[in-house]
């Protein structure tokens, strides 16, 4: 891990958040590889969720929450943790990490009892702050979706089965945020809520399970690294019939990377039952308990019926540090020293390909460099930089370090035979391109 972070610093990748200040915990800044990296892992996600399949439409909702939907959700009664109190340093526990009874910042065992510490930020709204008028921030973008699914039904046509899809930001009050990006109290979620009918959720969960497998190993994900654990009854959440998580082996252990949870119809049939009225049909009577929380008619049977949910739920942060993890390789070579190189998927790599002027500052050289790689940003594959450093092997090293696939040296022959000459990342390989012949080779190899 400390080798992760330190990469991360010195590259560009995760600064910590107000580090001039001495830092926020758990609150983290993604730096210029780092916001390259992060918003190439969430393409790749809505891509195989909304692009590859015809059934599941993508939601961008609010952040700021009524505090009626996690009051009806269950959040306000059961998102909480065990805090414990250390008497002798003061220093505050989740109850789960405290080994044997002992303070682990001291290791007394003069602790106070366990009692309920509620995880949702809560935020004043409008000009008067009192207990009337406030907003939670979401701790999760699950619970907007349920109260978006007449909206995006109606204006799609959508039938069951299909999904909603959302990418964002997500708040909670960790007591101990730890291990990096790992656990934090400001992160971003890549969920899933896919709706099926009665009966059908079972086997549901067990397609998605697949899916989801196969999708981080797609990321560079070995399957080595990955585990399946059916998280015992005595653990689920309060909304769920069954959770199977996605476990990795992070620096700090086996962790879990991704949650998929059958929430049956707890979500929809509580917004219904308690807010409002989700159903398609105005016919039905508001005053009869029963129909209100009948969300979807069953055109060929004639029934209502509330659909079950299977969510597959993944944190963009914790999927970040697991691809960096996999990714991160120490090679040794031939003549004895080190290289540090990042064998990212091209299609995660920040920096695609890296034009290299042989020269620094050279007039034709620079002008040639420059043309090719305006030439290879055009094709909208990402981004390709110019390094006009003037030193091959450290931009070399650099880019390694960084995962760029491709680095494309510009010398004087590139001048007079229109040639360049591209060098592999992870084998280390070079040959010489025609430049008319650059853009298909260059497209080919990131594939």
């Amino acid at each position: 891990m400390e080798e992760l972070v330190s990469l991360c610093k010195r590259r560009g990748f995760v600064f910590q958040s107000g580090e001039v200040y001495g830092g926020l915990q758990g609150v983290y800044d993604y730096g210029p590889l780092g916001v390259e990296l992060k918003n190439n892992l969430k393409n790749s996600w809505w891509s195989s969720m909304i692009y590859e399949r015809d059934d599941i439409e993508g939601l961008d909702a609010s952040i700021l929450s009524k505090p009626e939907l996690f009051k009806y959700s269950g959040h306000e009664e059961t998102f909480s943790d065990p805090l414990v109190d250390c008497r002798s340093c003061k220093s505050r526990w989740r109850e789960d990490l405290v080994k044997d009874g002992k303070c682990l910042a001291c290791g007394s065992t003069d602790l106070t009892d366990a009692r309920a510490f509620n995880l949702m930020f809560k935020t004043p709204v409008g000009p008067v702050e009192n207990e009337e008028s406030f907003a939670y921030l979401r701790p999760e973008t699950a619970q907007h979706i349920f109260t978006s699914f007449k909206n995006v039904q109606d204006s799609t046509s959508k039938q069951i089965p299909f999904g909603i899809a959302q990418i964002g930001k997500a708040f909670r009050n960790e007591i101990n945020p730890r291990n990096f990006i790992f656990r934090l109290r400001e992160f971003e979620q890549m969920e899933l809520e896919y709706f099926v009918r009665p009966g059908e959720d079972e086997a549901a969960l067990d397609y998605w399970r697949e899916q989801r497998l196969s999708w981080w190993k797609k990321q560079g994900i070995s399957s080595s690294s990955l585990e399946i654990y059916d998280v015992p009854p005595d653990e689920l959440a309060h909304y769920s019939k069954r959770t199977i998580d996605i476990m990795y082996r992070f620096p700090h252990g086996l962790e879990e990377l991704e949650g998929i949870a059958n929430r049956t119809d707890f979500d929809l049939g509580s917004h219904t039952k308690n807010q409002k009225d989700l159903s398609l049909s105005a016919n039905i009577k508001k005053n009869d308990e029963s129909t209100m929380r009948l969300a979807v008619q069953d055109l060929d049977a004639k029934k209502w019926f509330v659909p079950y949910v299977i969510e597959p739920s993944a944190g963009v942060d914790r999927g970040f540090l697991a691809i960096l993890n996999e990714a991160y390789t120490l090679e040794v070579l031939a003549d004895g020293k080190e290289r540090v190189v990042l064998k990212l998927r091209p299609h995660l790599s920040p920096i695609k390909a890296a034009v290299i002027p042989l020269k620094k500052n050279n007039e034709g050289l620079v002008a040639l460099a420059k043309e090719i790689k305006s030439g290879l940003q055009s094709l909208g594959k990402g981004r390709v930089i110019l390094e006009n450093t003037g030193n091959i092997g450290k931009a070399y090293r650099r880019h390694d370090e960084v995962g760029t696939p491709l680095c494309i040296t510009v010398d004087f022959d590139s001048l007079e035979r229109d040639t360049v000459t591209l060098r592999d990342r992870d084998s280390m390989e070079q040959q010489t391109v025609a430049i008319s012949d650059l853009k298909q080779t260059y497209s080919e190899l990131l594939k």
